[in-house]
């Protein structure tokens, strides 16, 4: 029999994300009480305010095709709301609405990538950044931050990345898995870095609306027109308004790139879900007390859940600043455990311990596991007990 794969996706490596959080389902449907910090998703419901404006548009019969770059009507609520929180102008024609912020990245990297085109991804990473680059024709450039740097990179780190192959850095503030945020001096400087050699920023700011300890998002793009000028601003309502299901994520920047993402659309997925950005104009347009009061919510839940894991023998935890996501570096514990790798230590954690966790390999910090803390406080002590009782039962001396 003929080969029956593309050379394209041979080489991609699962989701560990998706991975986990399915193996932790099939335990729990053995009756396994099995507490899942696998999932990047919030634990609360989408708005009742969104649900309704959902409902309303079905009743209305508003729920056949739309232009495959989305609904006038969204992109004029994700132009005012770009003004509002970011204080970046866009036009209609600057704007793409998408299958989610993680389909609109699939896009964009197939639209400004050519076969052998260099993407800069600091580590830690999104799991599929990456991929997404390799499936585009990409080759993936890693610039490692450590733990002392609070995991963000230099502009000098940047600038030592940069070849002449190089076509764009990916700047991901807040972070996932770090939870890390970028000042504005920061980015300031990595921007000066990327108009002196001309180069792209993908900027992914999903978690924007999820900042701790009074600290205040900037978005790169808003730096100055020149910086605007080469960034694409990747966002959605996913996080901010706990609409992971809805799938509505969309992308800001140069016409001709957006005008070129929006083609790729009409050829492979014809429009968003109609729905779903009926409720995201809701989203957008609509009160945005819900948003501030999850925000509240992770906030609290870290400063209950940081110092308990601190606690725990072998784990070194710096404090996120944003995001939902913890990422302690736990390789002494795997170490005292008598595990080879924290990868091993992660399984072990979830057949033994019955907790889920996310092993950091997949992120590009192997030393290290995930946590989110998107679930219920009383949920985290228990997930963080257990995990504590583990460690001690097996500590070697």
């Amino acid at each position: 029999m003929k080969e029956l794969l593309a050379n394209r996706v041979k080489s991609l490596t699962p989701s560990s994300t998706l991975a986990i959080t399915a193996k932790a389902n099939e335990l729990k449907a053995q009756g396994i009480n099995v507490i899942g910090l696998g999932a990047g998703e919030p634990d609360f419901n989408t708005p009742q305010n969104i649900l309704d404006a959902a409902v309303d548009s079905m009743n209305k019969g508003l729920t056949k095709y739309t232009p495959s770059g989305g609904l006038p009507a969204l992109k004029d609520a994700i132009i005012d709301k770009l003004k509002r929180d970011n204080n970046l102008n866009y036009s209609r024609n600057e704007i793409i609405v998408g299958i989610g912020a993680k389909h609109i990245l699939y896009t964009l990297f197939q639209v400004i990538l050519n076969e052998g085109d260099e993407v800069i991804i600091p580590i830690p990473y999104w799991v599929s950044y990456p991929e997404q680059v390799k499936l585009a024709g990409g080759v993936p450039v890693y610039v490692e931050s450590t733990s002392e740097q609070n995991y963000k990179i230099t502009a000098e780190q940047l600038r030592q990345a940069i070849t002449e192959k190089t076509r764009a850095v990916i700047i991901n503030s807040p972070s996932n898995p770090s939870g890390m945020v970028y000042s504005k001096e920061e980015l300031a400087e990595l921007a000066a870095v990327a108009v002196e050699h001309d180069i792209l920023i993908v900027s992914d700011e999903i978690y924007e609306k999820l900042l701790y300890n009074g600290l205040t998002h900037y978005s790169i793009a808003e730096l100055s027109d020149e910086v605007k000028a080469r960034t694409i601003v990747v966002n959605g309502v996913a996080k901010s308004h706990s609409m992971t299901g809805w799938r509505i994520g969309y992308a800001a920047g140069d016409s001709t790139i957006i005008n070129s993402m929006t083609d790729l659309a009409s050829h492979s997925t014809s429009n968003p879900t109609t729905t779903s950005q009926y409720a995201t104009i809701e989203a957008y347009n609509g009160p945005q007390d819900s948003v501030e009061e999850m925000r509240k919510a992770f906030e609290s839940r870290l400063e209950i859940i940081y110092p308990k894991l601190s606690e725990i023998p072998g784990f070194k935890v710096i404090k996120p600043q944003g995001a939902f996501y913890l990422l302690p570096d736990v390789s002494e514990a795997a170490e005292k455990t008598g595990y080879s790798s924290v990868d091993e230590f992660a399984t072990a954690l979830l057949t033994e311990a019955n907790v889920a966790v996310i092993p950091g390999s997949g992120f590009g910090v192997p030393n290290t596991i995930r946590l989110s803390y998107a679930t219920s406080l009383e949920l985290l002590e228990e997930a963080v007990k257990r995990i504590d009782n583990f460690v001690k039962s097996k500590w070697q001396q």
